[in-house]
């Protein structure tokens, strides 16, 4: 079996469920899966120019308005337990767990817990983070010693539950 730690910030589309678990083809996979709630992975001044950045300026004047660190851990709770379902019914086996603080460091603690193969970071663009080498996957790359691939969500929509 393939162990992946997947590091998703909000709850994984039908679409994502659909990539993650195909990417190795017939061969099953299990994932570790880490949320980070909204407001902790990155300041709100960064999530407006990243929504500036593709036209969503509609997101960016909402931004002030979203639930942000402990605010956002039930929001958070629910978004994972909507993607371990939606893994578990597409024939994975899945586990997981909300991140507090320090997200790469909970990643790398996962990593080595669980013998993983993998890592996958799945989010939606952060550009300003990923223009200075900031996001996770690129900070991961240097701390976990396994491979770390980077995905990009299939929707901007906050907590979007699996179709």
């Amino acid at each position: 079996m393939f162990t992946s730690v997947l590091m998703i910030e909000k709850a994984l589309t039908s679409a994502d469920v659909e990539f993650v678990t195909t990417l190795h083809g017939d061969e099953p996979v299990a994932f570790h899966v880490l949320l980070q709630p909204r407001g902790d992975q990155a300041d709100r001044l960064l999530r407006a120019i990243d929504d500036i950045a593709i036209g969503a300026l509609d997101e960016a004047a909402r931004e002030a308005a979203q639930p942000e660190g402990k605010d956002a851990a039930e929001q958070g709770r629910q978004a994972l337990d909507i993607s371990l379902v939606a893994l578990r019914a597409a024939g994975s086996e899945a586990e997981g767990r909300l991140v507090e603080d320090h997200p790469l460091d909970e990643l790398r603690s996962v990593v080595e817990e669980v013998g993983a193969d993998e890592v996958i970071v799945l989010t939606d663009p952060h550009y300003v983070e990923e223009f200075f080498h900031r996001d996770w996957a690129s900070r991961a790359r240097h701390k976990v010693g396994v491979p770390v691939l980077k995905l990009f969500s299939h929707s901007r929509t906050q907590g979007q539950a699996p179709a």
